[in-house]
């Protein structure tokens, strides 16, 4: 069980992961030893995994295509979805992989240099998997916000108000 400030250490680090040791310190009351300590303690039990910076890929490069794949599968005797999950995820183009209820059971996210490659991993690689009984691939056209991050400025009247 995660005490509260372990809590609170993981939700400022989520918000801004280059937020310093001594800030964390001051932020959460602990002294800059215990903060260490409790980020050595969340990475060695495999909460915190990754410090990972935010790009808008779009503004730099235009060479990635990236796609949802929605997978439904036949769960394996004694693994459910697991066994065919771990399959799908070494793939070396997916970047993500989620047990959904709903019409499907995987979700799968990929990226490519571009539609004919990831079209040739989903008929050469993800649909011949045994366990794989229909996907259905839709390609990322424009990204608007994520992870709660609005990607583009959103055009506004700057003018300053005339009181």
């Amino acid at each position: 069980m995660l005490s509260q400030t372990d809590i609170s250490i993981l939700e400022i680090l989520s918000d801004d992961a280059r937020t310093p040791v001594s800030a964390l310190a001051v932020m959460t009351g602990l002294s800059e030893d215990e903060v260490k300590s409790a980020v050595e303690r969340l990475e060695r039990d495999r909460i915190l995994l990754k410090y990972p910076a935010m790009i808008n890929w779009d503004r730099v490069r235009d060479d990635r295509v990236q796609a949802l794949i929605e997978v439904r599968v036949t769960p394996q005797r004694d693994e459910g979805f697991d066994a065919i999950a771990a399959k799908i995820y070494n793939f070396e183009e997916v970047k993500s992989v989620y047990l959904m209820s709903g019409a499907y059971d995987l979700l799968v996210i990929v990226e490519g240099t571009n539609i004919k490659q990831l079209a040739l991993f989903v008929a050469e690689k993800l649909s011949t998997l045994e366990h794989v009984l229909s996907t259905a691939t839709h390609f990322v056209l424009k990204k608007y916000k994520q992870d709660g991050v609005i990607m583009e400025k959103v055009p506004g009247d700057d003018r300053l108000a005339v009181s």
